[in-house]
């Protein structure tokens, strides 16, 4: 599994990208594996304001269904459209073709509550 280090991650397993005032937050390669074959995807509308925490979409697999959480605070900017015909890019890339949205951040200071890499990794021994 990867874990990419330039990447900061949330106790809920999603990761993010931080791009100045922007974000780009997906699911974790491990969350994808939890999951299994991703069939669908529902991703807020653009102009969404979330807070931390807050539930924002899901992700179907022919197992499950998971709610998709809100790592920061902020306003939805871009979804990735294209998971609407290739949900399973979540599965296969889930890094970067299956990139879930893009949000404008509200409190920037959150950043410093998410978990790095190592961090994060040390949670999925202690659930395992």
């Amino acid at each position: 599994m990867e874990f990419p280090e330039e990447l900061l991650y949330s106790e809920d397993h999603e990761w993010v990208r931080d791009e100045a005032n922007q974000v780009t937050i997906g699911i974790t390669d491990y969350a994808q594996s939890q999951l299994k074959d991703i069939v669908y995807v529902d991703l807020p509308e653009i102009g969404s304001e979330y807070k931390k925490g807050e539930s924002m979409g899901v992700v179907e697999s022919v197992k499950t269904v998971a709610d998709i959480f809100s790592p920061v605070t902020g306003n939805v900017l871009e979804k990735n459209l294209e998971l609407k015909d290739h949900p399973e890019w979540v599965n296969t890339d889930p890094y970067g073709k299956g990139w879930l949205l893009r949000m404008e951040l509200n409190e920037k200071e959150e950043l410093k509550g998410l978990l790095s890499s190592k961090a994060y990794q040390g949670t999925l021994s202690e659930d395992s």
